[in-house]
Formats: C-alpha cells, sequence, structure tokens
C-alpha cells in the first residue's frame, strides 16, 4: 500500500506542478505546489491524514510598490492584533 504522501507526489510530478517539500512539525510534511493562479498547501499527517489548503488569485503584473503596500498593511494589521492581545 503506498502512503498518501508519495501518492500526492506522484500525481503532481505526473502532471508536471512545481512544488517544494518543507517538515514544521515532527508529525507532518507540507508540500507547496503552485499553478497559474493558485497556491496549495497540503499537509500529510503521520497517520495519513490529508488537509488542502487552497489559495486563489490572479496573475496579474505589480510594480515594487504594491509590494511595499502589502508589507506595510502586514505589518500594521499585525501592530492592531498585538494591541488587542495586549488589552485582554
Amino acid at each position: 500500500m503506498t502512503s498518501p504522501l508519495f501518492k500526492i507526489l506522484r500525481q503532481l510530478d505526473e502532471a508536471k506542478i512545481h512544488y517544494f517539500i518543507e517538515r514544521h512539525q515532527p508529525d507532518t510534511v507540507n508540500i507547496t505546489a503552485t499553478v497559474v493562479g493558485q497556491r496549495i498547501e497540503i499537509t500529510v499527517f503521520e497517520d495519513d491524514r490529508v488537509w488542502i489548503s487552497r489559495f486563489i488569485g490572479h496573475e496579474g503584473i505589480k510594480d515594487e510598490d504594491a509590494l511595499h503596500k502589502i508589507i506595510e498593511q502586514t505589518r500594521l494589521d499585525n501592530e492592531l492584533t498585538e494591541q488587542a492581545r495586549d488589552k485582554t
């Protein structure tokens, strides 16, 4: 019996879908696959459970200013989250 991890990797390879593999916890393997307009995060657990998160967006090209806006908005969001946490 083939594990879900190797089944998923084989499917991605056969479809020629770019992916990378990471480990953040001792009981999981994370696969991040990218296709046009999507990022797919796949978590395979030691007990063979599989979780999928799918992020859909457009592939429009932005200039460097867009990156600065994203970073600034994220920084502000993080500050607000920390302030809310400090109040509790």
